[in-house]
């Protein structure tokens, strides 16, 4: 028994015939077709899902990131009020005028912190719809649409904007004499 040798198994799987019936063609093919529709059914719930978990994660994101914009809405008018402080104490009493400036550095460090910073455009600075909010427009010599002067600083969140800076903007001077003002215009011949 030592050279027995191992016998194949049979093969239990039909024959091809070369005459297939072709209800059985058919039938195979409506099921792989009704396969295929399920497999693409099972991808695009797949997909579905993926998209849901990550806009999921981006609102929770968005919402870790923006949370204290309530509390920093209500922050910002009391630094306002604090450099109002300063500005109206002048020499009188150092002393309050010294506290006054520790608790608003605090408060901005805190801020900070927090994602809040400031908007404090420049003078000549391009006005940035976006970041300012121009509450007048004066006649300038300065290139129009730039800033003149800022009547309150503005803030934001990371980029989203808590309030703009309020600021004036310049605007072309006009002629008021009526006459078109030919300086500018005259050829040097």
């Amino acid at each position: 028994m030592a050279d027995e040798q191992p016998q194949p198994q049979a093969d239990h799987s039909p024959a091809p015939t070369s005459t297939e019936d072709p209800a059985l063609e058919k039938l195979l093919s409506e099921t792989q077709s009704r396969l295929e529709e399920q497999r693409d059914a099972w991808l695009r719930a797949v997909a579905e899902t993926e998209n849901v978990r990550k806009r999921a994660q981006a609102d929770v994101s968005a919402a870790h990131k923006f949370a204290i914009e309530r509390f920093a809405e209500g922050l910002v008018p009391v630094c306002d009020s604090l450099e109002a402080t300063l500005a109206a104490a002048g020499e009188a009493n150092e002393a309050l005028k010294s506290g006054v400036e520790l608790t608003l550095k605090q408060m901005r460090a805190a801020l900070e912190k927090a994602g809040v910073s400031e908007i404090a455009p420049a003078l000549g600075e391009r006005f940035d719809p976006n970041r300012h909010q121009a509450m007048a427009a004066v006649e300038s010599p300065a290139e129009p649409n730039t800033v003149v002067s800022v009547m309150m600083k503005g803030y934001r969140l990371h980029e989203r904007i808590l309030r703009p800076a309020l600021v004036t903007v310049s605007k072309a001077l006009e002629n008021k004499g009526g006459n078109p003002d030919l300086s500018s215009n005259l050829n040097s011949n």
